[in-house]
């Protein structure tokens, strides 16, 4: 059975009360559970920190036995060079997620510092986008 982490950093344990137009209503523990009724046959886990610290521990906690990381890193992604050694540093795949499309947003959240070491990345599909994620890991 693979083993699959969900990772949300910082303000994303505020879903479904901060900014509905951007982020929409479903608070992320909602939808988790609809993610491990969909995907039975695999073990999913979620961590949600605001730390940039308590990120990278987790990260290298489960990055040598688990099967794939789907991280949204939230304002992490445009800032934190120490999360993208994070990720280079360890085996286990991340998938790098956006809930909306950053692109469309302000010019300091064009750039990430972490794609370059993830196995790919996806935004702008509202909270669908950790599914799409967890499809390319298994």
């Amino acid at each position: 059975m693979k083993k699959i982490l969900i990772m949300n950093g910082p303000n994303l344990n505020l879903l479904g009360i901060r900014e509905k137009s951007i982020y929409g209503d479903q608070s992320f523990e909602e939808y988790f559970e609809t993610l491990k009724n969909k995907y039975g046959a695999v073990d999913l886990y979620y961590f949600q920190s605001n730390t940039e610290g308590m990120l990278i521990d987790k990260l290298h906690e489960v990055g040598f036995d688990f099967d794939g990381v789907v991280l949204n890193a939230g304002a992490y992604t445009h800032t934190s060079v120490a999360i993208a050694d994070a990720i280079a540093a360890i085996h286990t795949p991340v998938v790098e997620v956006h809930i909306s499309n950053v692109h469309q947003r302000e010019a300091f959240r064009h750039h990430s510092y972490l794609s370059k070491n993830c196995k790919g990345v996806i935004l702008g599909f509202g909270l669908d986008s950790y599914r799409l994620a967890i499809e390319s890991l298994i």
